[in-house]
C-alpha cells in the first residue's frame, strides 16, 4: 500500500490557515466577554504564538503515522 506524505510547505500554510481562523475566534470571544479590546489582543497575541508551534508540531508527528491514509 502507497502512503502519501504532506511537504512542509503544506504543514505550514495549514498552519498558517488555521491560526488566522483562530485569532478571529479568540478575539471576539475574550473581547465579548470582557469588553476590553486591549485584554482581547493580548491574549490572542500570547496564546495563539504557542498553540501555533504546538499545530505545528501535531501536524507533523500525524504526518509521520500510516494509520488512517490511502493512496
Amino acid at each position: 500500500m502507497k502512503y502519501f506524505k504532506e511537504t512542509l510547505a503544506r504543514s505550514i500554510v495549514k498552519s498558517v490557515a488555521y491560526r488566522v481562523l483562530i485569532i478571529i475566534l479568540d478575539y471576539a470571544v475574550v473581547y465579548w466577554f470582557t469588553g476590553q479590546s486591549k485584554v482581547a489582543l493580548g491574549f490572542v497575541l500570547i496564546s495563539n504564538i504557542y498553540t501555533t508551534i504546538a499545530y505545528f508540531a501535531h501536524e507533523r508527528i500525524w504526518d509521520r503515522i500510516a494509520w488512517g491514509k490511502i493512496a
